[in-house]
């Protein structure tokens, strides 16, 4: 169950990015951190820039280097764009599922419930935060865990209707992974090409 658990501002702060969700402190230090972060305008290689994307998107998913690896050996066996497939792959993981469908304010939150037994995929109780769901299968709360506060606040006012690959059903409190969604779909701010370039040398 390896993990990130530093500073996630510090990491926030690096790329300019709130990736790990609402960030108090980086609305009001929007420069990358330590002693000299706010005059640093140090010139990034080309090597340098495609690591910070992959770094980028191993924090923002919450996935350490060999899972990443291994989601990227697999994204380049199947069909189509390699940089847009590891991306669909990321996001049919389950714990990132349950953060897209409402039912957890952050991703790190989503892998505590799946990991707690909260969380079922097709009836079943999943606790893998890395299980890849697959399109058309339901995602939802488990039935002893429908009413615990935090799923129910996160859940309050939350817009089902932003993410098109993901059904929600209110009454029983379980989403449908529809389809993999297609790159201009994901709102999240990584230049994959940058990923498949830098693991190709």
């Amino acid at each position: 169950m390896a993990r990130y658990i530093g500073p996630k501002t510090r990491i926030s702060r690096k790329f300019g990015e709130a990736i790990f969700g609402p960030d108090k402190i980086l609305a009001k230090r929007n420069f990358p951190p330590g002693q000299h972060g706010v005059n640093k305008r140090k010139k990034v290689s080309e090597y340098g820039a495609q690591l910070a994307e992959k770094q980028k998107a191993k924090y923002t998913y919450g996935v350490l280097e060999k899972q990443f690896r291994n989601l990227f050996e697999e994204a380049s066996r199947r069909k189509g764009v390699t940089g847009e497939v590891l991306l669909q792959l990321l996001e049919s993981r389950l714990d990132n599922i349950v953060f897209r469908l409402g039912m957890a304010p952050t991703r790190a939150a989503a892998r505590q419930l799946v990991s707690h037994c909260h969380i079922v995929v097709d009836g079943k109780v999943v606790n893998i935060p890395s299980y890849l769901v697959k399109p058309g299968q339901i995602v939802g709360v488990r039935e002893k865990a429908k009413s615990l506060e935090t799923i129910c606040d996160s859940l309050a006012g939350f817009n089902h209707g932003k993410y098109k690959w993901l059904e929600w059903d209110n009454a029983s409190m379980a989403g449908k992974y529809a389809y993999m969604p297609e790159r201009a779909d994901i709102p999240e701010n990584i230049k994959e090409q940058s990923i498949v370039e830098l693991y190709s040398k």
